[in-house]
């Protein structure tokens, strides 16, 4: 009887132990994610790389038709087979090193066919653990190298440990711009993101302001962004929409050509009249200011509702006869730009969970 004590008490010890030195390792996890925590700065002056091959065209012209793409490359993870685990699926890294290669490459190819005059990529790694450490950025630079181009920081997360069969890790990503002609300034500008401990997982909210000057003395001003996803939070829409308007209006009170594009995070075809369930919402178009529209808005009816969507559901593998998409990607233009073609490009997101968007233009006189 007393070894049978001795014993009890003995497994007693080694579970008190083990139960306390949990409750310590995710004790000074919490603490490690929550003092690592930081936000880049707002009003961020970014480098400016300039082309690499060559130099970048030094003006844009008045009356010239242009190109220009918007592509959210999915940190080269997503093959039509892949499915995201905060999505609803299965995987939290990319294939293999070989694969995020392989699709960065497919990707930076695809937006090259289009011969654009100006991309603006999203979801860009360029060290992160989900994709192996792949210099994604480098590889678009080697790839467009007749281009000036400009990063803004906007994934710059601690070791996340979900989930635990293949955590998440550390991600470092942003949103690329690139341009033929010359990028003479660029600076980055936080979005709100929410107060709560989301704040943890929203990672940082950023979009890019990138001035070409134009012969007429005025600027091209190219705005890339990544809003945050789902428009759950209505106090996350309102900061980040109301600051992009602020944006949109000092631009073009200077005179300049505005186009702010991207990755928007909201269905781009839904109003508040057709708003159903979806993670996501449809984006007011109150919210823009007098003299700024959705390009594809300025396309008929008939046209606008037919474009092939932009974004697929990462939660399921993609099938096309079945897979859940949604349009989160365009264009915003000023009223003196004229939008001369657009449309979203239907490859079968053979690169990423995103299709490009395509739009040609010239600034009016």
């Amino acid at each position: 009887m007393e070894n049978f004590k001795k014993i009890i008490k003995r497994i007693l010890r080694v579970v008190g132990i083990t139960l306390i030195s949990i409750v310590c390792i995710v004790l000074a996890y919490v603490l490690y994610v929550f003092f690592s925590y930081k936000r880049i700065d707002d009003h961020q002056v970014l480098n400016v790389c300039k082309a690499m091959a060559g130099d970048s065209i030094e003006k844009a012209s008045v009356g010239n038709e242009y190109t220009i793409v918007s592509y959210n490359i999915g940190f080269g993870a997503y093959d039509p087979r892949f499915t995201f685990f905060m999505d609803g699926g299965k995987s939290s890294w990319a294939t293999s090193k070989e694969s995020v290669q392989r699709l960065v490459t497919g990707a930076g190819e695809l937006a090259q066919s289009f011969d654009p005059d100006f991309v603006l990529f999203q979801e860009i790694d360029f060290d992160s653990t989900r994709s192996y450490h792949v210099n994604q950025l480098d590889m678009l630079r080697r790839m467009f190298a007749e281009y000036d181009n400009t990063l803004g920081v906007n994934y710059d997360s601690p070791f996340l440990l979900y989930p635990f069969n293949q955590p998440h890790g550390t991600s470092r990503a942003g949103v690329g711009t690139f341009s033929r002609y010359n990028i003479e300034d660029a600076e980055r500008r936080s979005l709100p993101i929410a107060n709560n401990f989301s704040k943890f997982v929203d990672l940082d909210r950023c979009f890019t302001v990138n001035r070409i000057p134009v012969s007429n003395g005025k600027y091209l001003v190219l705005i890339n962004l990544h809003m945050s996803a789902y428009g759950s939070s209505p106090s996350v829409r309102e900061g980040q929409t109301g600051l992009l308007k602020e944006v949109l209006e000092k631009e073009y009170s200077e005179g300049n050509y505005v186009i702010a594009g991207g990755d928007f995070n909201h269905d781009l075809k839904l109003t508040e009249d057709t708003q159903t369930y979806s993670w996501a919402h449809f984006y007011d178009r109150n919210l823009l200011p007098e003299h700024f529209t959705f390009a594809m808005d300025q396309l008929p009816s008939e046209e606008k509702y037919a474009l092939s969507n932009s974004c697929r559901d990462s939660g399921v593998v993609y099938d096309p006869e079945t897979t859940y998409t949604v349009t989160l990607d365009g264009f915003i233009v000023s009223d003196n730009i004229e939008m001369t073609y657009y449309t979203n490009n239907a490859g079968g997101f053979l690169y990423s969970d995103h299709e490009p968007v395509i739009m040609k233009f010239k600034l009016k006189l």
